[in-house]
């Protein structure tokens, strides 16, 4: 398996073009290039991928191979939707594999980190938002213990979307540092 670690400053243009390209690869043949173009403005620019690596609620983690870039994922620690039953929530914010590397386990690794992360800073429940047109998605996260609790709105660009808020339990209940 290829290595997880911990992003740091430096890493900022290649995840924002790494998170871009993911995006774009899972869900722009079934949108505007226009609402993926002002989603991917407002949400990976260089800037931005900055600003979230030195936020104190977020936790970004990378994976890569020969000195690039080839999954991530970020955690968040905030408030939760009204569905998600939780005294201190963990949730998955992104979680994305480039297409090269589907089907290598790198999904499972990252998300087996990912759980970890989530459990070590004392969450009681890990909770994430998925595009109910995603299935494959879906299907990840039932196998791993993800259930459905509710939805709520995902605007892409100008479209507002379903997104199923999807839950998992962890084992500790000591506040979210």
């Amino acid at each position: 398996m290829q290595p997880i670690r911990y992003v740091i400053p430096t890493d900022a243009k290649n995840l924002a073009k790494l998170a871009e390209e993911t995006f774009r690869e899972t869900f722009g043949h079934m949108n505007s290039v226009g609402d993926m173009s002002l989603h991917c403005a407002s949400s990976y620019s260089e800037e931005i991928q900055t600003a979230e690596i030195s936020d104190s609620t977020k936790l970004t983690l990378v994976c890569e191979s020969d000195g690039k870039l080839i999954a991530f994922a970020q955690l968040r620690w905030s408030e939760a939707p009204d569905c998600v039953p939780a005294k201190h929530p963990g949730e998955i914010q992104r979680i994305y594999v480039s297409s090269l590397w589907h089907g290598k386990g790198i999904a499972q690794e990252l998300m087996t980190r990912c759980i970890k992360e989530i459990e070590n800073r004392g969450c009681d429940v890990i909770w994430l938002g998925v595009w109910e047109h995603n299935p494959r998605a879906i299907a990840f996260y039932r196998k791993i213990g993800f259930s459905e609790v509710g939805s709520h709105v995902f605007p892409l660009g100008t479209d507002p979307q379903r997104d199923i808020i999807m839950i998992r339990p962890v084992s500790t209940a000591i506040p979210c540092t």
